[in-house]
């Protein structure tokens, strides 16, 4: 009876195993069976077999939470028959295939490795291949190119000498994945081409889904767009049918970076979407990796800088999480990985340890320029619009009558921090780099802590909430600092407690602590009665990009940056900012700066607007209202101008006439700013040497050398009035 019992043990896995690549749920309802039998004839080999196969079926169809419980069964009853068993490699070989799949690598290389050891032992063949194959895959996340060949080689020449289609055809997708990475178009075509025969030999419709998805790689990579669909789409049919959940998500994200391509953002935001809410469900932090990126690349594209912005947090977060955690685990432990090769040789070692480290640093820059390319698009976006505000603004100065005079100066106050706040902000790669330096002036403390307060007072109003300053700082005090970095400090952290703080109040404390013959010891605190934060978010609350509530769900707001420019902004002034806080009673942040004190006694030298009289100007700038605002600032210092739109015009228009100098804006259509000032410079016109200023939103413009060569001068949106007067004075002086 038992021995019957047995035969159909065995008889009913294999029927499982054989359905596994056509119909994974009748494989695991007859797995089911097969550990039911088993325990009953109280089998421990077969209960272990079968749970291993149950367990590798939940993996394949990453139900992965499932697959490892099954797993540590089975390692438990193996473990009472034999230490070596070969039932514990395959056990191990799933949980460390789960861990990689889900990105955890250095675990997963743990399992796969200790698998590898017994199935070597125990002469296992096929064993050896899968894990070698599985082992490769990890090497070619890490970014280690060079093993993960080895290593993909080695498994299929295995899988050959058994003649195992199935394994064949795997390893040579993942062969094609990687001549792919390294733009072997044709390698990479021969081996998928092959894995596709193999996969329709072997009948293994899983596989084959697979192995249609890896040519429609190629097809995308070649631009053959409709070919791809159709294997983008086929594939996807295979995987929806057998509920293959990491396949479906593969498909829909190369879909969606396909018809980003073609510029289809409606169907490439739906498909990339699907494509994020299945990599969520089953936890594959390279899946979300990859889908965050291209919907960056997607809102990006179609100028959409508020999603934008979300998307880039959240790649850049889980890209951090991946490299910090994993990889720098996987160089710590690189010669466990490399037990793979026998290196022995120490310097071989550490040239691997090198690659690793550099492919890390890598990432790392990646992710920085990924930053500062986006502060460089909000640069502009923001400045360009903010810069007719405030030009607008100097404009009416003119015009105030006494009686509007005080709401003249909060709207200049607020006009004004607006731009500190604003630049600081967009400016936090000079901040991040270290190249950030105080510009100090003699400044009123206690005026601009009041100030601080009255631009803030309307958002707590709004909230029926109580904002005041405590100060014990005598009113004619004045101290030698950097105004717009101080207020920075004290304006997002009120805006952070008002943000956080549902009733009661916000209090901005200024405590003269210590004094000397020169300097004042003053402690900064700003406190709230709000929600408190939690100790784990107390340790990365400063960290660029950190929000307290997850992005997607969060409603109070805001870029994650704010905490982290105040620490730097502390930093810069030689000090350290804290922070203490309790659940459900609210924060104080609290910091100490020592400061100058000063006479205030500024001698304001009147400025000659006289020295332009009589001068022509071109302004180039494609929006409108910034050009003839523009315009209208120089027609009161009596410098005519004329008006054109983009750098086409702007190279037409230095053809025709003399011009004393040329205000050029950068991002321009047609032509860009820097193009046309190029061609001004280097082709035949009336203003080859007419000084030319770059007038531009983008941060970045500065950083490159040619740019700050060809120029004459930066001048920055928003523009400061009486600095764009002294800046073409000056230069009109010099070539006077």
């Amino acid at each position: 009876m038992v021995t019957n019992s047995t035969e159909k043990v065995y008889q009913l896995l294999e029927e499982a195993y054989t359905s596994r690549t056509n119909d994974i749920s009748n494989s695991i309802a007859i797995t089911k069976k097969a550990l039911r039998l088993s325990e009953e004839i109280n089998d421990k080999a077969l209960i272990g077999k079968s749970l291993n196969k149950l367990a590798l079926y939940y993996m394949v169809i990453s139900e992965f939470e499932k697959s490892n419980v099954l797993s540590e069964r089975a390692i438990q009853i193996f473990k009472s028959i034999s230490t070596q068993h070969v039932g514990i490699a395959d056990a191990l070989y799933n949980i460390g295939s789960v861990f990689y799949k889900t990105n955890d690598f250095y675990s997963g290389l743990i399992q796969l490795l200790e698998a590898l050891k017994i199935y070597r032992n125990a002469d296992d063949l096929h064993g050896v291949s899968k894990v070698e194959k599985a082992v490769g895959t990890i090497y070619e996340y890490i970014g280690d190119y060079e093993n993960a060949y080895k290593t993909y080689v080695s498994s299929f020449e295995i899988a050959s000498k058994l003649s195992d289609r199935n394994l064949e055809s795997n390893v040579l997708n993942n062969l094609s994945g990687l001549f792919l990475k390294n733009d072997n178009i044709e390698l990479a075509k021969e081996k998928i081409n092959r894995s596709i025969i193999l996969k329709n030999q072997a009948k293994d419709t899983r596989g084959l889904g697979f192995a249609i998805y890896g040519r429609g790689k190629i097809f995308l990579k070649t631009g053959q767009y409709e070919e791809a669909k159709r294997d983008f789409f086929k594939a996807l049919d295979i995987h929806m049918e057998l509920n293959e959940q990491m396949g479906s998500a593969m498909c829909l994200t190369k879909l969606g970076e396909m018809y980003n391509k073609l510029q289809d953002f409606e169907k490439a935001e739906f498909v990339l979407k699907q494509s994020l809410e299945i990599a969520v469900s089953i936890n594959s932090a390279m899946l979300k990796i990859k889908t965050y990126n291209l919907l960056y690349k997607m809102y990006k594209g179609h100028r959409n800088n508020v999603d934008a912005l979300k998307f880039l947090e959240l790649y850049v977060h889980e890209k951090e999480k991946i490299t910090n955690s994993q990889t720098v685990k996987i160089i710590e432990h690189y010669d466990l990985i490399n037990q793979m090769n026998n290196l022995e040789n120490e310097a071989r070692i550490n040239k691997e340890k090198q690659k690793a480290t550099d492919k890390i640093n890598k990432e790392e820059q990646e992710a920085v320029r990924l930053r500062q390319e986006f502060l460089s698009i909000m640069s502009h976006e923001i400045r360009t619009p903010l810069n007719a505000i405030t030009t607008i603004i100097s404009i009416l100065k003119d015009n105030i009558i006494k009686a509007d005079k005080e709401l003249f100066n909060s709207l200049q106050f607020a006009s004004n921090n607006l731009i500190n706040t604003v630049n600081d902000t967009l400016d936090f790669t000079k901040l991040d780099s270290n190249k950030s330096v105080l510009e100090v002036r003699n400044v009123n403390l206690k005026e601009l802590c009041s100030n601080i307060i009255n631009l803030h007072s309307n958002n707590a109003n709004l909230k029926d909430l109580n904002l005041v300053l405590n100060s014990n700082i005598p009113p004619d005090r004045y101290y030698s600092m950097d105004q717009p970095k101080i207020g920075q400090i004290l304006g997002n952290l009120i805006s952070n407690a008002i943000k956080f703080t549902r009733s009661g109040g916000v209090v901005l404390n200024t405590v003269l602590i210590e004094e000397d013959d020169v300097y004042d010891t003053i402690q900064f605190s700003v406190t709230d009665s709000g929600e408190g934060i939690s100790k784990e978010n107390l340790d990365v609350i400063f960290d660029s990009f950190s929000q307290i509530k997850p992005v997607i769900s969060r409603d109070q707001g805001g870029t994650g940056l704010g905490l982290a420019i105040v620490k730097k902004l502390v930093e810069l002034h030689q000090s350290e900012i804290f922070v203490s806080s309790i659940l459900g009673k609210g924060s104080e942040f609290y910091f100490e700066l020592k400061l100058k004190r000063v006479l205030n006694i500024i001698k304001v030298e009147p400025i000659d607007y006289s020295k332009l009289k009589g001068k022509l100007a071109l302004i180039a700038d494609d929006t409108l209202i910034n050009a003839l605002l523009m315009k209208k600032v120089l027609k009161k210092w009596n410098v005519s101008s004329d008006l054109v739109k983009d750098g086409k015009e702007a190279v037409e228009a230095s053809k025709i006439k003399n011009y004393d100098f040329i205000l050029m804006d950068i991002h321009m259509p047609i032509m860009n700013g820097v193009k046309a000032t190029k061609m001004i410079r280097n082709t035949k016109n009336k203003n080859n040497n007419t000084p030319i200023f770059a007038v531009t939103a983008d941060v970045q413009i500065k950083e490159r050398k040619e740019n700050r060569t060809l120029f004459d001068a930066i001048l920055w949106k928003p523009l400061e009035i009486e600095k764009l007067y002294l800046a073409l004075s000056k230069i009109s002086e010099l070539k006077a």
